[in-house]
């Protein structure tokens, strides 16, 4: 009877919170570019630029809606196993969304060249030097098997920096617990209309138009 009066009980608070939830929340919408989409030709064309923000992007803003949604359903209905089997979805979207957010801040037509500052002494202190870095970030990201994203992320635990590689939309600070710095898209989405199955001249080329600036302030925003 005990048992049977707790699990109404917890079902109430389980909708009743479901229902604020769906009340309060904010969908999640399509960030503008800060910068057209022919900008960053010709290392990036502006077909791509715009395929890959206005379609591929749009794509997991949408589906993410539509999973919390479900997941507001799900919770409201007490229904465990509904909210367990949206997680993928979840992950996979809300990656997909986070990952692309910052990856458009990370890029500039302005971009190009070396960092400065503490980035640049954090560079050289993890990786010895930013030809270094260059190379092994290049390499890490060039060998991602299908689909994926290279990352340089920070740890706040040992206050240095680390490349990373990870599989689909997967998010690197919810995957590995590092803050994302910069990351590069290897979907080939990103770059194949362009570079063919030459992910390694698109990985190459990228570093032209990479904002060190950006970089720079989500190293500073890491450490705070």
């Amino acid at each position: 009877m005990l048992s049977n009066v707790v699990r109404q009980t917890l079902g109430r608070s389980s909708r009743a919170s479901a229902l604020l939830i769906t009340q309060t929340r904010r969908k999640h919408e399509l960030p503008p570019l800060p910068y057209a989409y022919n900008a960053l030709e010709p290392t990036i064309s502006g077909e791509i630029m715009e395929l890959h923000h206005s379609k591929h992007h749009q794509t997991y803003v949408n589906n993410l809606n539509a999973a919390e949604e479900k997941l507001a359903e799900a919770i409201s209905s007490n229904n465990i196993s509904g909210v367990i089997a949206l997680q993928g979805a979840l992950r996979f979207n809300g990656g997909g969304h986070i990952n692309h957010s910052l990856f458009w801040n990370n890029l500039s037509k302005d971009g190009g060249g070396v960092p400065s500052g503490e980035l640049a002494d954090a560079i050289t202190s993890s990786f010895g030097s930013f030809d270094n870095f260059k190379a092994k970030f290049s390499a890490a990201t060039i060998a991602i098997q299908g689909s994926g994203w290279g990352w340089l992320g920070y740890c706040k635990e040992t206050n240095s920096l680390k490349i990373v590689t990870c599989a689909n939309q997967d998010p690197l600070q919810a995957t590995t617990g590092y803050t994302a710095l910069l990351g590069i898209d290897v979907w080939e989405h990103a770059y194949y209309l362009q570079y063919k199955n030459a992910r390694n001249n698109y990985v190459n080329a990228i570093f032209d138009v990479i904002n060190w600036n950006d970089v720079s302030n989500n190293y500073r925003n890491a450490k705070a």
